[in-house]
């Protein structure tokens, strides 16, 4: 680990966290984030920084996970696309209701690998790794869905480039014919 971490009461998601993870703290649940080279501990737990975060890339997280399942149909511990243009797309570990849910930056997982007793050993891009009380199988379950959703809105995107790409193109000759 990195040492002490520092309390933050501000905190948006952002392409250096691996990780928000929730720690008891006296009676109350705080966030420990996991950046690439950084650990701060937030007061609030690991969902209000998500919504936050949300907000902060200008949608509601129930309108990032109304998205998801436009795109991929998957509404139970939905993957979320907070900022696809910064490759921003979380997963969560439970059920996102749950007290005990972790929330899992996709595109800092370099590997995986079971670790015993329903906990996967998560090695992230910064070769840290972490274990995280989920079984082998439901983190991989985790990986392929929330890669579906990227692909997912990839294959949107091109959709509609190509869509409108070629119109433009056709306006463009018939306008010069």
């Amino acid at each position: 680990m990195k040492g002490r971490s520092r309390m933050l009461e501000e905190y948006e998601v952002n392409p250096h966290t691996l990780m928000l993870k929730p720690i008891e703290y006296g009676a109350k649940t705080f966030t420990e984030i996991i950046e690439m080279e950084d650990v701060i501990l937030s007061p609030f737990k690991p969902m209000d920084i998500l919504k936050k975060s949300c907000e902060f890339f200008g949608s509601s997280y129930q309108g990032r996970k109304d998205g998801t399942k436009e795109l991929t149909g998957i509404s139970y511990k939905a993957p979320i696309m907070l900022n696809p243009q910064m490759s921003m797309f979380l997963f969560p570990t439970t059920s996102p209701v749950k007290q005990e849910c972790i929330w899992i930056s996709h595109s800092h997982v370099c590997s995986y690998a079971a670790a015993g007793s329903g906990q996967t050993s998560v090695t992230f891009q910064n070769r840290e790794s972490h274990l995280v009380p989920i079984s082998y199988s439901s983190f991989e379950n985790q990986m392929l869905r929330t890669s579906n959703l990227r692909i997912a809105y990839s294959q949107r995107v091109s959709e509609m480039e190509s869509k409108y790409s070629m119109k433009s193109f056709y306006l463009k000759n018939k306008t010069n014919a």
